[in-house]
């Protein structure tokens, strides 16, 4: 049976949504704000609103995602990855043009609602709409355009940029008015983590992604280096997150995180020693979880300091 016949539109739009990379931009949210509430300076309503922000910008960017690969032939039916709707002609490129306005101007009114509540200054309004209009530039430069930045090997530089500077910086000035040198740690630790997830995406889709003219960064480092890379990735961030603590924290509960620790070891154990890219498939999801354990760990851990 096709994979047509198997799928109803319903379906194809909720696996072009992929709800399920939501964590992944949730996390970041998540450890900004307990940052915040560890200072004293938490603030719900802001935290609510930076979340939905960060949903419908993760959204956009699954759904601009789809649509550049789609258009560009990335997403042929020999690619490891589960097939997209336009893959398989049950949304057609006019449907997912109207969803990535719906998505644009759904970023935008939650955007200008979370800066409405959180800002008091005519210069942080100002930033901080510049930061949104980049966001939402970015998230669908990645693969859309003539020159999206995603088939040079640039995405796992944005992901660092916007899942972890960006997210977890701007979550935390958003709440406390100010920025400290101290959010920088943790900040590139989510970005490490995130672009952990973007690399095993990559890893699976290696083949696919070289015959089609997708450079990724996984295609220009080649199979074996960036299964490096992503235990570099792992342990970077583990190291971000240790530095903090020693340096900030005076109580046992600051390491919480560390009980992740073990679940990220054979994560990487598995990924080196795994050399076919269809046995990594099952790993995205697995990293996902493991980059919202992680952030939750370090929070609560923060919280209980």
């Amino acid at each position: 049976m096709s994979d047509t016949a198997t799928l109803s539109p319903t379906k194809a739009w909720m696996i072009s949504l992929r709800l399920r990379t939501l964590p992944l931009a949730l996390a970041s949210i998540v450890t900004g704000s307990a940052i915040a509430g560890w200072q004293g300076q938490f603030r719900p309503v802001v935290t609510l609103l930076a979340l939905l922000t960060a949903s419908m910008l993760q959204i956009l960017s699954n759904l601009a995602n789809d649509y550049g690969d789609a258009v560009k032939g990335s997403d042929d039916r020999g690619r490891i990855g589960p097939l997209r709707g336009m893959q398989l002609g049950l949304i057609s490129r006019e449907q997912m043009k109207f969803a990535l306005l719906l998505a644009v101007a759904l970023s935008l009114l939650s955007g200008a609602l979370l800066i409405f509540v959180a800002c008091n200054t005519a210069a942080d309004v100002l930033g901080f709409l510049c930061l949104g209009v980049l966001s939402i530039i970015a998230a669908i430069t990645y693969t859309v355009g003539t020159r999206p930045y995603g088939y040079m090997g640039l995405g796992d530089l944005s992901v660092l940029i916007f899942f972890g500077w960006l997210s977890v910086g701007g979550s935390y000035y958003l709440q406390t008015g100010a920025f400290h040198a101290v959010v920088i740690l943790p900040a590139t630790a989510c970005g490490l983590l995130a672009a952990a997830v973007l690399n095993i995406n990559n890893l699976r889709d290696i083949e696919s992604d070289r015959q089609n003219g997708k450079n990724t960064l996984a295609v220009r480092l080649g199979p074996q280096r960036a299964r490096h890379y992503h235990v570099c990735l792992l342990a970077g961030a583990v190291l971000c997150l240790a530095i903090f603590a020693l340096l900030e924290l005076h109580n046992l509960t600051g390491w919480l995180f560390l009980l992740a620790v073990p679940a990220l070891y054979m994560q990487a154990r598995y990924v080196l020693h795994e050399t076919d890219p269809s046995g990594i498939r099952p790993m995205l999801e697995k990293t996902v979880k493991c980059v919202l354990i992680v952030n939750i760990l370090f929070a609560l851990g923060l919280l209980l300091a």
